[in-house]
């Protein structure tokens, strides 16, 4: 049996970056001499083993063949005569097609070492067209590896991928998987403009793909695409080191502006319940994970008034407060805040402008939440029912966040 390194721990290790996991192939070894050296077996659909010691995964060399639709679509071969470069052949781009001998000795019948030098996305074989899920992980590699390009050879194949109907197979997990994982890259407006160009963002996510072309007000967006501006959003908050969800919520707080009347353009009165309506759609279709659906429904719903935080009367910032389920969940509010922020930055020219609406609504919710709640309920409990102590509750808080801003002021 000889061993490679393979993958993306050569990609990384050529790019001078940080080496998480090695993979490895296995050429002219059996499941059973693998076994008998000691070797976990863990793969469902082919075969792969955890080394005794590294616990690094090592795969028997392979070849696939299409038998149907979609990413399972596959028929997979192994066997000690496969070859590794009939193994490499079936990887998706050339920069993952590498692999290192046991001596240090680089094989790349693919010229992947040529195209990591010409930071150049590109296809191995015609046999990228069998897999939709690899346009999704070339458009996150886009967001990774912001300096490279598209080939355009495989620009084309993906175009041609989604007009033969070969994306609308795609699982919902996946999609979700490969969209979360590049929306934390360094630029995940990259992965959306790689999608545009190939078409595959009208079939994968169609609520935000229309929102390139619709106008804004100038006033309040100099970059006027609706589209643009949530490219922008999204760059801020991935510049910010924010969370999965926060990022989420960037990338889902205007959906509703793609829906906005014609004849009221460039406003968008409304379009916070649009949007709402529409990422419920999304996370639903696409089956996003409930807190990261929860506090971009917040965001979408809550977004407009809370920059106009300086604006609001204090019984309306308490309200606020309550629909955030700020008392409960406090950090939560600083994940909305988070992304509102983001979406104010995301402003052309606005990058450097100060926003000062996090600091007005941390100032209200930590004037209310001083209140003594156990201490109100006490006294009211004879007065009346929930409803009662939950209105001097509120009446409380009210009067400490009128306090705290007058303070302030």
């Amino acid at each position: 049996m000889n061993f490679y390194c393979v993958g993306g721990a050569i990609r990384d290790e050529l790019l001078g970056l940080p080496v998480k996991d090695r993979d490895w192939v296995v050429v002219g070894g059996t499941p059973e001499e693998l076994v008998a050296a000691g070797f976990t077996p863990v793969g469902k659909d082919f075969p792969v083993f955890l080394h005794p010691d590294t616990h690094e995964e090592y795969a028997l060399a392979r070849t696939e063949r299409k038998v149907a639709r979609g990413y399972k679509g596959f028929s997979v071969y192994h066997a000690p005569e496969v070859t590794l470069e009939d193994d490499l052949r079936r990887r998706d781009l050339t920069i993952n097609a590498i692999a290192r001998a046991q001596d240090g000795t680089l094989v790349d019948p693919h010229g992947g070492l040529r195209d990591l030098q010409a930071h150049v996305l590109r296809h191995v074989s015609e046999a990228f067209a069998e897999d939709p899920v690899r346009i999704l992980r070339l458009a996150r590699f886009a967001a990774r590896f912001t300096e490279f390009t598209v080939a355009p050879e495989t620009l084309a194949l993906m175009r041609w991928m989604v007009d033969d109907g070969e994306v609308d197979h795609l699982v919902a997990e996946r999609v979700w998987q490969e969209l979360a994982r590049g929306l934390m890259e360094r630029r995940p407006s990259r992965m959306f403009d790689v999608l545009r160009d190939c078409g595959a963002l009208a079939r994968i996510l169609p609520e935000l793909d229309r929102l390139w072309g619709v106008p804004q007000r100038a006033d309040y967006h100099p970059e006027v695409d609706t589209g643009v501006h949530v490219m922008m959003v999204i760059d801020h908050a991935a510049a910010s080191d924010c969370s999965l969800a926060v990022r989420f919520a960037a990338l889902a707080h205007d959906l509703g502006k793609g829906e906005t009347p014609p004849d009221i353009l460039p406003r968008h009165i409304g379009h916070e319940a649009r949007s709402v309506a529409l990422l419920d759609g999304v996370c639903t279709r696409l089956r996003v994970p409930t807190e990261v659906r929860d506090l971009a429904r917040l965001v979408a719903r809550e977004h407009g008034l809370i920059h106009k935080a300086l604006e609001l009367r204090p019984a309306t910032l308490v309200q606020l407060l309550e629909r955030l389920d700020a008392f409960r969940r406090p950090a939560r509010v600083d994940d909305v805040l988070a992304a509102c922020e983001a979406d104010f930055h995301g402003r052309l020219g606005y990058a450097a402008k100060p926003y000062p609406a996090p600091a007005r609504i941390r100032l209200a919710l930590q004037a209310a939440a001083a209140v003594n709640t156990g201490a109100i309920a006490a006294a009211v409990i004879g007065e009346g029912g929930a409803d009662a102590i939950r209105e001097r509750i509120h009446q409380a808080r009210v009067a400490a966040v009128t306090a705290a801003i007058d303070a302030a002021e």
